[in-house]
């Protein structure tokens, strides 16, 4: 772990874990790219919101997020915009070093 991910509080550690732990890569990177940027940043209420989010599916998140199916109009809240709008940006879910390198570069 980090000096950044030591000072966390335990509640925000768990669920970057979490949202870094998904099950499948493309929602490990996606979620957790998204939520470790921000988790110092969020608010209780954020918190609430992204905790609500780790408990979807990893299919339909993957589903969602990727534009291949469209999110049920019950699962968009302000949480899940800002998840899909950061999921939609060039290099989403890459680490930050390797964010705007062309695919031969991989």
């Amino acid at each position: 772990m980090d000096d950044a991910q030591d000072e966390l509080s335990p509640r925000r550690r768990r669920l970057l874990f979490r949202a870094r732990h998904r099950g499948t890569k493309e929602t490990d990177l996606l979620i957790g790219g998204f939520v470790g940027d921000r988790i110092e940043s969020f608010s209780d209420q954020e918190l609430d919101e992204v905790e609500e989010l780790l408990e979807l599916q990893d299919a339909d998140l993957t589903d969602w997020l990727t534009g291949r199916r469209p999110v049920p109009a019950e699962m968009q809240s302000p949480m899940m915009r800002r998840l899909m709008e950061a999921s939609a940006a060039p290099g989403a879910g890459l680490p930050e070093g390797m964010r705007g390198q062309g695919a031969q570069d991989l």
